[in-house]
């Protein structure tokens, strides 16, 4: 795995490792190495006992709630 994987933005092409749902969270593992993808729903059921062992945690759920900018034409 390389940097620029582990620190590229999750796209809709990015599904949950456990639903399918569009990937809002990574988990790159301490000891493996290994990545994770989550929903938001399944990163909160999980981060207990995988935070822990992160290496890196990299939460995009925030782009849940943004709301696109609206353009107003004269």
């Amino acid at each position: 795995m390389t940097t620029a994987l582990a620190s590229r933005e999750l796209n809709t092409l990015d599904r949950c490792d456990r639903c399918g749902a569009q990937a809002y969270v990574r988990v790159v593992l301490e000891a493996s190495g290994g990545e994770l993808i989550f929903c938001g729903h399944h990163a909160r059921s999980v981060e207990a006992t995988l935070r822990p062992l992160a290496a890196e945690w990299h939460d995009e759920t925030s782009r849940l709630t943004e709301k696109a900018p609206v353009s107003i034409d004269d």
